[in-house]
């Protein structure tokens, strides 16, 4: 990693300022200077670093792209709401030492590592703070602001034995080491203690066989548990000795259940663990509403940032609405309101070079393209240069960073696996998918050899009378739609919805309707089984009421309860319902596919949300959550200096109707460091299938509403019962490590 570099830091095309960047020694923590008055302008810990972009991978960067070439250039991006930090380096040897050096320092380390990475970062971060005079010690007063800073209200007795006991140079100060026995003395979890001598005879390690009992009886592991106990030791246990023992110390028995074995989000669910070869329609699949906009529907900025940031999210339905612009160049931006534009070029040049990276999912992208947004025809032509529609070995002429191919033969429902690496453009097609498959043919429907005569001509008879009604809007879109973007158009084929009587009779399963929340919610509530069953074969695409201006969001859980499997939310938008999509997408490795239960998948099926005894399968299961303690929990934003917080937990249930609940412990007074609340809760779920689990973190307040703290949210099938952590989130759905919670779970039928 260089040593004080001077770079461009670059906000606009006119403001490009030179910096020296420099890496502290500790490699933790990033400042950087004006080269002019050599006053430093700002720092940041590599732990507020989400990733590092190569290239033109930013608005910014782009509009200087003729000024700078791609290879002097990259993008660090921060968790939350914090701007991106664009840089141009002297040269591209420089910028390739900043990308690898931040990758190196940034990436996923082995869980061990990384716990006691994020501890010393948070115990660097801490003295750094508290040592005023900056002298690399700490004496008792600034002990005492520190634990103020740290959430914690302890006796000024106990603080003062606490640190006596950790000064070993008996000089009346802390510093290096000391000051890391005293935080290991403050962070001493007794909960986790009487845990780990429940099962351990001597009270000082566990050996193979009480750490089996611990992961049987506890963990409820039933298969390979001697071998995963023997992974546990070599992966967890800090002392050589030890491990070569077989044996695990209570250090190592913390570390393990604070690891990412140990957490409430079964592993094996991590990666890529349902079937991805069954139709479309039987998936939940991330979506996004006008994803390029950052704020506001009506005067809100629109970026490629908006795209970028939800293909990183998971998302695999990305809306572009497409308007003319000048010259007839395409312009993306919300149409009739006072959005920004950005350039349909740059929208499919960041497609190009980010759908498929390698931290975005390798299944099938959906681009939707309202049918009011289209622009003229010449404006469509521009527009499709940039996509490319045709099996390669037949066209070789095919260009642009959009590359989709339609194998011979293919499915009219493809699957996922068959669709990786492919782009889905859904809008207005003239004709049928057959058409653009085999060719122009008759508008009316193919008869199998095995239909009588009568059936055979009825169904000409009712195709004759649909292409009478809906002849003169073919007409329209012949006349407005370039046959080039229609060709485009081959699985999502946009139609209006006209009731789901009407749509088994004449719709296909390469055909999609969009529906308003609210059209949605009268179809839930009126025929619930009816719609269940439509989705069971045909895509349906739900989106937010156009009375949210302010880019605010519906319940996503009331539309999946139904099986719809297209939900579009306002990904800039942080709250429950985001935390709600995060939860049930963050299983298989985020890839933006979730499989609906079978019960959903049934053309057939009986199910109705509103009736939980439709679902066919076994009762209702009871699950059981003691809600142990916290640790290190931050503090609320914009809180006064000194305050300390009074947290409770909620645990929020999202499913059916009758599954729908919630309940929360009582709050804890002045202690957001270690609180403890040994409280037990209990849920009946009646469709564990479709339940969410959401556990929220509040700052009590008597006076007024309580302020948000952490949460963490999954789909039910995802929790691993036993004694397990969860790791909280930020508002933004970002990691805030190392505040977690403790909780024992239980699931019974």
């Amino acid at each position: 990693m260089q040593q004080g570099t001077l770079m461009r830091k670059v906000k606009s095309k006119s403001w490009k300022k030179q910096r020296y960047f420099k890496l502290q020694e500790d490699c933790m923590t990033i400042w950087y200077q004006s080269k002019r008055t050599g006053k430093t302008e700002s720092a940041f810990s590599i732990s507020d670093v989400e990733t590092v972009r190569e290239g033109h991978q930013s608005e910014v960067l782009q509009s200087v792209a003729e000024e700078f070439p791609p290879e002097r250039c990259f993008t660090i991006v921060f968790y939350g709401r914090r701007g991106n930090l664009d840089l141009v380096a002297g040269s591209a040897e420089e910028a390739q030492c900043w990308v690898q050096g931040l990758h190196q320092l940034i990436e996923p380390r082995p869980f061990p590592l990384t716990f006691a990475l994020v501890s010393r970062t948070w115990i660097r971060d801490w003295f750094q703070k508290a040592d005023k005079n900056k002298d690399g010690r700490m004496n008792f007063k600034e002990v005492q602001r520190l634990l103020k800073m740290m959430n914690v209200d302890m006796n000024e007795d106990h603080a003062l034995r606490l640190f006596q006991d950790a000064d070993k140079s008996e000089s009346g100060t802390l510093e290096g080491e000391e000051f890391v026995l005293f935080y290991k003395a403050l962070t001493q979890r007794e909960e986790v203690l009487s845990l780990f001598q429940e099962y351990s005879e001597d009270g000082k390690k566990l050996t193979l066989l009480e750490l089996v009992d611990f992961l049987r009886e506890e963990q409820l592991e039933d298969e390979g548990t001697e071998e995963l106990a023997m992974e546990l030791i070599d992966k967890y246990e800090p002392s050589e000795t030890a491990r070569a023992r077989h044996v695990l110390s209570a250090d190592g028995f913390l570390m393990y259940l604070c690891s990412l074995e140990g957490s409430i989000f079964n592993p094996q669910h991590r990666g890529l663990w349902q079937d991805m070869s069954q139709p479309l329609c039987h998936y939940f699949i991330s979506s996004s509403h006008n994803t390029y906009l950052i704020e506001d529907q009506i005067r809100g900025h629109s970026s490629i940032e908006g795209y970028i940031r939800a293909l990183k999210r998971g998302c695999r339905c990305l809306e572009v609405d497409c308007w003319d612009g000048p010259n007839g160049e395409p312009m993306v931006y919300h149409g009739h309101t006072f959005t920004s534009k950005i350039p349909f070029r740059e929208v499919v040049s960041t497609l190009g070079k980010t759908s498929w990276g390698n931290s975005s999912s390798p299944l099938p992208l959906m681009g939707m393209f309202p049918p009011s947004s289209h622009p003229q025809r010449y404006g469509q032509s521009t527009a499709v240069q940039g996509i490319s529609l045709r099996p390669e070995s037949v066209d070789p002429r095919a260009q642009g960073p959009w590359r989709h191919w339609v194998a011979q033969g293919a499915s009219l429902s493809p699957t996922p696996q068959e669709l990786k690496h492919k782009i889905l453009l859904k809008g207005k097609k003239i004709g049928r998918l057959e058409d653009t498959l085999d060719g122009p043919g008759d508008e009316a429907p193919d008869v199998s050899d095995d239909d009588n005569g009568a059936e055979a001509e009825e169904e000409r008879r009712r195709a004759k009378v649909r292409g009478t009604q809906h002849g003169s809007a073919l007409q329209k879109d012949k006349e407005t739609l370039a046959q080039a973007l229609s060709d485009c158009v081959i699985y999502c084929k946009n139609v209006p919805f006209r009731g789901f009587q009407e749509a088994r009779s004449h719709s296909r399963p390469s055909e999609i309707s969009s529906l308003s929340e609210a059209k949605a919610r009268k179809l839930i509530r009126d025929e619930g089984n009816e719609f269940v069953r439509h989705n069971a074969w045909q895509l349906t695409r739900v989106y937010p009421s156009g009375m949210r201006t302010d880019s605010s969001n519906y319940s996503p859980q009331e539309m999946w309860n139904v099986g719809c499997q297209i939900v579009a939310l306002n990904f800039q938008t942080a709250g429950t319902e985001m935390d709600l999509c995060d939860g049930l997408f963050s299983q298989n490795g985020c890839c933006g596919y979730v499989l609906k239960p079978p019960f959903m998948r049934d053309k057939e099926t009986l199910f109705n949300p509103s009736d939980p005894s439709s679902r066919e399968g076994p009762g209702p299961i009871t699950l059981t959550i003691q809600v142990i303690s916290g640790q290190q929990l931050p503090k609320v934003a914009n809180s006064k200096e000194g305050a300390i917080i009074d947290p409770l937990v909620r645990v929020e249930i999202y499913g059916v109707p009758a599954d729908q609940a919630h309940q929360e412990t009582k709050y804890i007074e002045n202690n957001g460091f270690n609180p403890r609340w040994d409280e037990t809760l209990q849920f009946q779920l009646h469709v564990p299938e479709l339940a969410l689990i959401r556990f929220v973190v509040e700052d009590y307040d008597k006076t007024s509403r309580n302020d948000f703290v952490g949460q963490f949210t999954l789909a039910f099938a995802n929790i691993k019962p036993g004694y397990r952590h969860i790791h909280l989130l930020s508002k933004d759905g970002t990691s805030i490590p190392p505040s977690s919670l403790f909780v024992h779970i239980r699931i019974t039928e």
